[in-house]
């Protein structure tokens, strides 16, 4: 079944069941590696790309769900205006350790700044639920978060 979307702001069309994760569709068929497989089940974030501008874990997500929405995924979020400020703080505060979360932390933290711009605490913390990293850079994660919102420590 030949589905449209739009990812990175380019039209595509995929030739694939309606089931079929978006996470497949993206490492398999578009050939986007960034987005990674971490635990298959919508648990650990290493998957999430944005879906409207929404976090979304695309193991879970079929690609008839994110047909005729703006996807979004690590390969290009530094084109947002808040995606290029978290990219930069994790640079600059050297955020990964081994990195393979990254890429659904920094993903989930563009959501984050662009619905909440001046996050608390409680806002980063809430809204990084579900991310998992096996390195436990939380606080650095946490840093590059209120640095890439002008938020002070």
């Amino acid at each position: 079944m030949a589905i449209s979307l739009t990812v990175n702001r380019k039209k595509r069309v995929v030739d694939a069941d309606a089931d079929k994760p978006l996470l497949w569709v993206l490492r398999e068929d578009l050939n986007l590696p960034g987005t990674k497989f971490g635990c298959g089940a919508g648990l650990c974030g290493a998957c999430t790309v944005l879906l409207d501008g929404n976090a979304v874990r695309s193991c879970q997500t079929p690609i008839a769900d994110a047909a005729g929405k703006q996807i979004t995924t690590i390969e290009d979020v530094a084109s947002l205006p808040v995606g290029k400020k978290v990219v930069d703080a994790w640079v600059d505060l050297d955020v990964p350790q081994c990195g393979y979360c990254q890429a659904g932390q920094i993903m989930s933290a563009t959501a984050l700044l662009t619905q909440t711009p001046r996050p608390s605490a409680e806002d980063i913390e809430g809204g990084m639920s579900g991310n998992i990293c096996r390195c436990a850079t939380y606080l650095r994660i946490q840093k590059a978060i209120r640095k890439a919102a002008g938020v002070a420590a």
